[in-house]
């Protein structure tokens, strides 16, 4: 079902997403799932000027108190063939240097937005996720892929390197000799290997891979939101940490769920036996 919000503000400032982009389709399944799809299937789902204006639009509105209800994300592309070939280079052929750069920070601020987004993001790679379509497979929480998955930072045969967090997530996820072999070479690789390198984390049934995705989204949209953030926050920053900052760091985010309606909620829906029903308070 779609969602029907408009672009806007509340009174209180919150950002509302609006439901109808150029380049993605936004859809709720249930309440608290929201699926976005890169919608250029002609195109192999590459990136465009226009996309990344619509990407900057629903992950911000996100960030910025758009969140309503909404506790999970899965990330996928139209079709049975891309997830996202990467920028656009028919658009991009003749682009002037000024141009290309200023189409660029759009990229990049498309990029940050994903990556900041406080909601889990579950990216469902339903085909080729080449250049900057990989680099927003990684810049997702985790990752299912269909078997025909592919993946590649081809970046370099086009006379360019990685601009949309690619250095940083693969050699997160992978290590960096990994990634340094994948990036300088620019091979292609498949759902096999990216599971076996921790890219990945499930290989689905063919055809399955959204199906599979929106269902383990649904399963943490029935947590507790408000400790789901806080967990994902903990996990992000505390990779960059030494130990002990982590360990405090963790607390932080945990002394945050103490005060909370839902922490009161599941400990009594425990003891009642029954399922918890958190709101987000």
């Amino acid at each position: 079902m779609a969602c029907m919000a408009r672009t806007g503000r509340t009174r209180r400032g919150a950002v509302i997403m609006r439901s109808e982009y150029e380049t993605l389709r936004l859809d709720r399944h249930g309440t608290h799932v929201l699926a976005v799809t890169l919608n250029r299937p002609e195109a192999a789902n590459a990136i465009n000027t226009q996309m990344g204006h619509d990407l900057v639009s629903v992950f911000e509105a996100l960030a910025q108190g758009g969140i309503g209800e909404l506790r999970c994300v899965v990330l996928t592309g139209a079709g049975d063939k891309a997830f996202c070939a990467g920028g656009d280079l028919k658009e991009r052929r003749g682009m002037t240097n000024a141009a290309w750069a200023a189409q660029h920070l759009v990229f990049e601020r498309a990029a940050r937005a994903l990556l900041g987004c406080p909601l889990p993001v579950i990216g469902a790679i339903n085909g080729a996720a080449y250049g900057g379509g990989c680099e927003m497979a990684a810049a997702c929480d985790f990752l299912y892929a269909d078997p025909v998955a592919r993946f590649a930072l081809s970046e370099v045969s086009l006379g360019i390197i990685p601009g949309m967090g690619g250095t940083q997530t693969l050699a997160r996820a992978l290590g960096a000799a990994r990634a340094k072999e994948l990036i300088l070479s620019a091979r292609p690789f498949g759902a096999a290997e990216a599971l076996a390198w921790g890219l990945v984390n499930h290989v689905t049934a063919s055809g399955a891979v959204l199906t599979e995705a929106l269902a383990t989204a649904e399963r943490i949209s029935t947590n507790a939101p408000i400790a789901v953030r806080q967990a994902k926050r903990a996990i992000e920053a505390g990779r960059d940490m030494a130990l002990p900052l982590g360990l405090q760091f963790e607390i932080e985010s945990y002394n945050r769920t103490i005060p909370t309606e839902d922490r009161r909620e599941g400990v009594l829906a425990f003891n009642e036996k029954r399922p918890a029903r958190f709101t987000g308070h």
